[in-house]
């Protein structure tokens, strides 16, 4: 039976990162939508101002920034980053361009059938430019609104320029920068050398350099153009594993091991050794990564619970001070209130207010229930009228409840009722 090779799973964990990005703004599981102030996130539509779970989401993604790299390297450049998978796909695409041209043009010369590949790449690159910077761009403008904005070749609103920008970018990004972005302006490298320690996955060479036979197809494969033999702490390295298939093929039908291998720090054992018990294979090898794995686990607790707690429609009620009461001509007294709601939802709702603890009271609103409409945000003033009693108290304590519908969410707000200190004051 054969086993899967590293550069099989990486391809199928890049097409697989693929269809995600692709389909991530379409489903609002991860999106910000600049100009509508929202963010969403596991479905939910978050407002602006729900700042404790994105507070929770982004110190949870930080940690597990960090803890991927403390424990696993650079395996996130090799497998999961975009700018990886997209520059490994220009590179092949290239090359199978250039090899297609040689084989249908081979009456044309050597430079001839170069330029011929290279303005067939080109004009590749430029379509796929543009889809990739629409879906980029999805990520921050409603995926509707940009469809728009593209068909009308918008280069006057702001997401009309960002797209067009990020077009031009996307373009020289892959037709020329490709994989000298990681090893020159791309922060993560850096981070990952500052995190690592001696117990950090990465690719090692064996020191039983006799047993190499020079064939340098490790040096071949290599995506980043290293001698992964010279050092195992290459900043280039971006741990891919290539290295150990082609190590691994070629020794292989020699009857021999490979010498290259993913191992636990320079002196490590390797990640599926045998006799090794089941945390230290996932990498928890010391205190310190059962600490990190604490801090993941709590912001993740925190942004579960935030989402737990969330409302999709917030109401807030609170009295309006300004007047403390008025009298009318018929004796009633009246009080002041302000009613405040947001429907974070995606379907329209209806939110009642009902009196409980007061009586010979009634609500002047002019509506009742309000009707919300999704994504949007009203506000109310109100008024109760209640009729006075010979032995009333200057202050009345009662509670205002709300309904919603269709969510059924039922909430309370504790209120007071301000009437004139003495019956003859009237």
């Amino acid at each position: 039976m054969l086993s899967l090779s590293y550069h099989q799973l990486r391809k199928g964990t890049h097409l697989v990162c693929f269809l995600v990005f692709v389909c991530l703004p379409f489903v609002d599981v991860l999106r910000f939508d600049i100009p509508r102030q929202r963010f969403y996130f596991a479905g939910q539509e978050l407002w602006i101002n729900e700042l404790a779970i994105m507070f929770f989401a982004l110190m949870f993604l930080m940690a597990l920034i960090g803890a991927a790299a403390m424990i696993y390297g650079r395996v996130y450049c090799s497998f999961l980053c975009p700018q990886m998978i997209f520059s490994e796909a220009a590179v092949s695409l290239e090359r199978w361009m250039g090899r297609l041209v040689r084989r249908r043009a081979s009456r044309l010369g050597l430079k001839a059938r170069d330029r011929v590949a290279k303005a067939l790449f080109y004009a590749l690159m430029v379509p796929a430019s543009v889809f990739l910077a629409f879906v980029f761009i999805a990520y921050f403008v409603e995926p509707a609104d940009l469809w728009a904005r593209l068909l009308s070749l918008d280069l006057v609103t702001a997401g009309g320029i960002a797209g067009a920008a990020t077009t031009l970018l996307t373009f020289l990004d892959f037709a020329f920068v490709r994989l000298r972005f990681c090893t020159t302006a791309c922060p993560y490298g850096y981070l990952q050398a500052m995190l690592a320690d001696r117990g950090t996955l990465l690719v090692r060479y064996s020191e039983e350099t006799a047993q190499c036979i020079e064939c340098r197809k490790c040096v071949r494969v290599c995506p980043m153009d290293i001698d992964i033999r010279a050092s195992p702490h290459q900043i280039e390295c971006v741990h891919c594993g290539e290295c150990i298939d082609a190590c691994d093929e070629v020794l292989g039908n020699l009857g021999r091991e490979g010498l290259i291998r993913y191992a636990w720090g320079d002196r490590g054992t390797a990640p599926l050794s045998a006799g090794a018990k089941w945390y230290q294979r996932l990498g928890l090898r010391d205190a310190k990564r059962f600490a990190i794995l604490l801090v993941l686990l709590f912001y993740a607790s925190g942004l579960a619970i935030a989402l737990s707690m969330r409302h999709p429609v917030l109401v807030r009620l609170s009295p309006d001070r300004s007047t403390l009461y008025t009298l009318t001509d018929a004796g009633e007294v009246l009080n002041r209130y302000h009613v405040t709601i947001a429907n974070r939802g995606r379907h329209d709702a209806r939110v009642s207010i009902v009196i409980d603890g007061l009586d010979r009271a009634h609500l002047v609103i002019q509506e009742n229930p309000i009707l919300v409409r999704a994504g949007e945000m009203t506000q109310r003033d109100f008024q109760i009228e209640r009729q006075a009693g010979p032995v009333d108290l200057a202050v009345i304590h009662f509670t205002l409840s709300t309904k919603t519908v269709p969510d059924g969410d039922a909430m309370l707000f504790p209120m007071t009722f301000i009437t004139p200190s003495e019956r003859g004051s009237m």
